[in-house]
C-alpha cells in the first residue's frame, strides 16, 4: 500500500561493522537500495522512521519513497534486522519499486463477527491461516482482508479462494487453504488429548508403595516372633 511518507537516505561511502558502530552513535541505521535494475546504494537511514513503516497498519508491505540526496525513489521494506537484546533496528534492505510491475506480497487476514456455530451451538472458533500470498501491481497491495465469519456453523469453514480480491490482484496461495473454521469442542479435546503424551506415574510414588509394603511385612515378622 502507497503512503505518503518520504524519509531521507545518507549515502555512506564505506562499509563494515566499524561504519556501521559510527552511525549508530549517530542515530542512524546502515541499509541498501536496490531494485529496478539500477545498482545497490549504501545508504543510512533514521531506525526511528523505519520502525514506525514496520509498526503499522500496512507493516513491511508498506511504499513509502525514500530521499537519496534529492534523488527521490519508491522503496519497500523486504529485510531488515533488529538487536534481539535490545530491540535496536541493524539494518535494512530496501527494493526500489516500479508501478507498472506486479509482485508477490503476503497480506494479513482478519476475521470479524462471532460464529453462531460458537454463539449458538457452542462450539470452537479456530484461525488456520492469517496471511495470504497474492501478487498484484504495487499501487493495488491491500493493507489487509477482512472476512465475515458470522455465518459460519460447527463443520464450516472459510478458505483462500473465497476472499474477494479487486483490480490487479491474483491469488497465489492454494485455494483450499483454510483461513479459520468452527469445530465442536468435544473434537478439539479429543484431538488434544490424542497429541498430549501420556503422564507416567511418578517414580517417588511408586517407591513410597514399596516402602509401606516392605514396612508391613516387617511388622508382621516382628508379630511372630513374640
Amino acid at each position: 500500500m502507497r503512503k505518503d511518507i518520504t524519509i531521507a537516505a545518507e549515502p555512506r561511502s564505506t562499509r563494515g561493522k566499524n561504519e556501521a558502530r559510527r552511525l549508530r552513535v549517530r542515530g542512524l541505521a546502515p541499509a541498501v537500495v536496490y531494485g529496478t535494475g539500477a545498482e545497490p546504494v549504501a545508504v543510512a537511514v533514521s531506525p526511528k522512521e523505519v520502525g514506525s513503516i514496520l509498526k503499522s497498519p500496512s507493516g513491511h508491505n508498506t511504499i513509502f519513497n525514500v530521499d537519496m540526496s534529492g534523488q527521490v525513489s519508491p522503496v519497500m521494506i523486504v529485510d531488515w534486522q533488529h538487536d534481539p537484546i535490545k530491540g535496536k533496528l541493524l539494518h535494512v534492505d530496501l527494493k526500489r519499486i516500479d508501478p507498472a510491475v506486479r509482485m508477490a506480497v503476503r497480506v494479513p487476514v482478519h476475521t470479524t463477527g462471532e460464529p453462531r456455530g460458537v454463539k449458538i451451538q457452542g462450539g470452537l472458533h479456530e484461525i488456520i491461516t492469517r496471511e495470504i500470498e497474492i501478487e498484484s501491481l504495487p499501487d493495488e497491495i491491500p493493507e489487509s482482508f477482512t472476512m465475515n465469519v458470522t455465518e459460519l456453523g460447527i463443520g464450516q469453514s472459510i478458505r483462500a479462494g473465497e476472499i474477494p480480491l479487486s483490480g490487479s490482484i491474483k491469488l497465489l496461495t492454494a485455494p483450499e487453504t483454510v483461513i479459520s473454521h468452527v469445530i465442536a469442542v468435544r473434537a478439539a479435546t479429543d484431538a488434544a488429548a490424542e497429541v498430549a503424551p501420556a503422564t507416567p506415574e511418578p517414580e517417588v510414588i511408586k517407591k513410597g508403595k514399596k516402602e509401606e509394603a516392605g514396612a508391613a511385612t516387617d511388622k508382621k515378622d516382628e508379630k511372630k516372633k513374640k
